[in-house]
């Protein structure tokens, strides 16, 4: 009998990091799945066969810089048979520029005035715990495959293995080995880039089920975060 599972997947941690080791090839998302799945039985195989039952991407936007990456995803990936997208808006708030000889904040540009800003990104790790746990507590899976290397989940992680489940945690090299460390099993996303990547002239212009969600598809380039 498979293992019921869920996929959580802290999309920008993924993303860029995909960008770097691909130098912006494109990702064939309908391929995610089942491949991170696949990975999961190979880097643990008393699992036996897995069962996907849905998964879940974890954005946060900027929503005056970024409105095509929102379109994609609501509008192409959240369309894709099992996945689900939650996106969280990141505010900006002014953050003086602090001398460190004279000590003095600069909140403003001395020559245009503009405020220096930033964004602030809230609600992506505790989107993903809050979910981890709820799920856990309806008993919606027995194992999850955590697509990040955001240590700051490990507390959450341990404390779900606690309870009995496993967390399989995907990450890149040279990356997240603390998260990694602390989940019941893990492996590499870099071994899987030949099998999802999809080269731009063989991109089809129309997205739907079973065929490429990439940026591309929609005619939208590959999402760089500003």
């Amino acid at each position: 009998m498979a293992t019921p599972t869920r996929i959580f997947i802290d999309y920008w941690n993924f993303v860029i990091q995909w960008m770097d080791h691909t130098s912006g090839a494109f990702c064939d998302w309908t391929k995610l799945p089942t491949s991170l799945a696949a990975a999961a039985q190979a880097a643990a195989q008393q699992l036996g066969p897995l069962k996907v039952e849905d998964i879940r991407v974890y954005a946060s936007i900027n929503p005056a810089k970024e409105s095509k990456v929102r379109r994609w995803l609501d509008g192409v990936l959240d369309r894709q048979p099992g996945f689900r997208v939650f996106i969280r808006e990141r505010q900006a708030r002014v953050k003086p520029v602090h001398c460190g000889t004279c000590g003095v904040d600069t909140p403003a540009c001395p020559s245009c005035s503009s405020p220096f800003v930033r964004a602030i990104e809230k609600g992506v790790d505790s989107a993903i715990i809050t979910d981890m746990f709820a799920l856990a507590w309806e008993e919606a899976y027995e194992v999850a495959i955590l697509v990040s290397g955001d240590s700051d989940l490990v507390p959450a992680v341990e404390e779900i293995q606690d309870r009995g489940l496993k967390v399989v945690n995907a990450t890149w090299s040279e990356h997240g080995h603390q998260l990694a460390k602390a989940c019941w099993a893990s492996f590499q996303i870099d071994p899987l880039i030949p099998q999802l990547i999809i080269r731009k002239e063989t991109a089809q212009p129309a997205p739907a089920a079973g065929v490429a969600a990439t940026p591309q598809a929609d005619g939208i380039s590959p999402p760089k975060r500003t």
